[in-house]
């Protein structure tokens, strides 16, 4: 194991899902994707399916990407936006709304489109932050489109939409002979997610509603926060996406699935394994197993073949327990009351004889291979003396240790641990130069 010095993010590989912090950037046609439909990439694709009377838009992407996929798509496929549909409201979906919309243009979103809006705004100061530590590279080149649009007088790309039709369980339109079919699936990512379906194509555009990685466990509570998802709603929707049996599956990612038989065996996949775990973690309520011993020994079973590159499987235990039965666990007192643990890591640093002894009892713990058991000594040896070099030194190693078990697999795991490898490399720096 390399100490701070060394490069151990560097060697781990990066997940799947960090190419969303440059899809697009080189991209210089659209892709098409089937006879009529094309793809631009971004963090969220756009797709565009061309019609003899004018053309639809499914997803815009991010603000910055906006004026990209309009010139991919005039060029592609010239003609009239006739409408734009949003399959869902979170921000890479609709940035370039405004962009992208024409004077006549029907902006489609779900009846629940503009509570997820609300909730955005209303949190926006709260989020922020925590996206930063995820999203960063996004959110930075949106700041910088923004400005750059303004210099260049083009249409300033807005997360502002107002949406021109709102639909509820299902809704259908006609565009040039293809019909479009609507239809809500709330357990996805959103409340407001929506399926669009062509029926004569049997070709399903289902962005992130299974998630951004297709077929990954889903992330029933994302690490930056959201509304935590219910796993009987997801699997309420999944039900309607399978029911549909389509031969092209257009996500919001990557390239689409094709074919109606290893659509089907996916999907069966997630089914079983979402459905496993949840009734695995209720039996194990039932039988009086704490969450922490539950997602331990809740597991995927061998046969279903789906990835945790976005979800994990523990953390969808602990949404799920707590989607049931809140937040009071039954194992403390002290849980009801706004005294954290962490008040008394400094006391409980001085009684353990300072940083000293407990890193000397944390790197014990990370020879083991124990890098969880070492944090959690690390966080009151640090709490005590915030500065301490040793206590800084092994608290590096442990989040090193935990990113190279973690294969860079899972996108949230690995951004929050090269977060904080790279917030404790700056406090390490600190505290030697202080004590230079």
């Amino acid at each position: 194991m390399a100490d701070e010095t060394g490069d151990v993010v560097a060697s781990v590989p990066r997940p799947r899902f960090a190419s969303i912090y440059t899809d697009g950037d080189d991209q210089t046609e659209a892709v098409r994707i089937h006879d009529f439909v094309y793809q631009s990439h971004g963090a969220t694709c756009a797709y565009l399916v061309a019609t003899p009377a004018g053309n639809v838009l499914v997803n815009t992407g991010l603000p910055h990407e906006a004026h990209r996929h309009k010139r991919l798509f005039a060029a592609a496929a010239p003609g009239p936006i006739t409408h734009i549909v949003i399959t869902q409201g979170h921000f890479d979906h609709i940035g370039g709304v405004n962009v992208l919309r024409e004077p006549a243009t029907e902006i489609v979103a779900h009846r629940d489109f503009g509570k997820l809006q609300d909730y955005q705004k209303r949190f926006a100061g709260f989020r922020m932050p925590r996206n930063l530590v995820f999203f960063a590279p996004l959110i930075h080149k949106a700041i910088e489109s923004l400005s750059a649009a303004a210099e260049r007088n083009e249409t300033h790309p807005s997360l502002d939409v107002t949406p021109t039709v709102l639909v509820d369980d299902h809704h259908a339109f006609e565009v040039g002979g293809v019909r479009f079919e609507l239809h809500a699936v709330p357990g996805g990512e959103t409340t407001d997610s929506v399926v669009v379906w062509l029926p004569q194509h049997r070709i399903a555009f289902i962005s992130t509603m299974l998630g951004p990685l297709f077929p990954h466990f889903p992330n029933l509570v994302t690490l930056r926060g959201d509304f935590m998802r219910s796993a009987l709603d997801y699997l309420d929707s999944l039900a309607r996406l399978r029911a549909l049996e389509p031969e092209l599956l257009v996500t919001g990612h990557y390239q689409p699935i094709r074919g109606r038989e290893a659509i089907a065996r996916a999907l069966a996949d997630l089914r079983d394994a979402v459905r496993h775990v949840h009734d695995a973690t209720v039996d194990g309520m039932n039988e009086g197993k704490d969450v922490h011993t539950l997602m331990r020994e809740v597991t995927l079973p061998p046969h279903v073949n789906v990835g945790q590159g976005y979800g994990k499987v523990s953390w969808s235990v602990r949404a799920i327990w707590e989607h049931y039965q809140g937040w009071f666990h039954y194992d403390s007192t002290t849980s009801l009351y706004p005294v954290p643990a962490r008040a008394l890591h400094g006391e409980l640093a001085a009684l353990a004889g300072g940083a000293k002894a407990l890193v000397a009892a944390a790197e014990r713990h990370l020879d083991a291979d124990r890098p969880v058991e070492a944090l959690h000594l690390l966080e009151i040896a640090l709490a005590g003396e915030p500065a301490d070099v040793g206590a800084l030194r092994a608290s590096l190693r442990a989040h090193e240790c935990l990113l190279v078990k973690s294969g860079g697999e899972n996108f949230w795991e690995w951004g929050w641990l090269t977060h904080q490898l790279r917030e404790i490399r700056a406090a390490l720096d600190a505290a030697r130069g202080a004590a230079s």
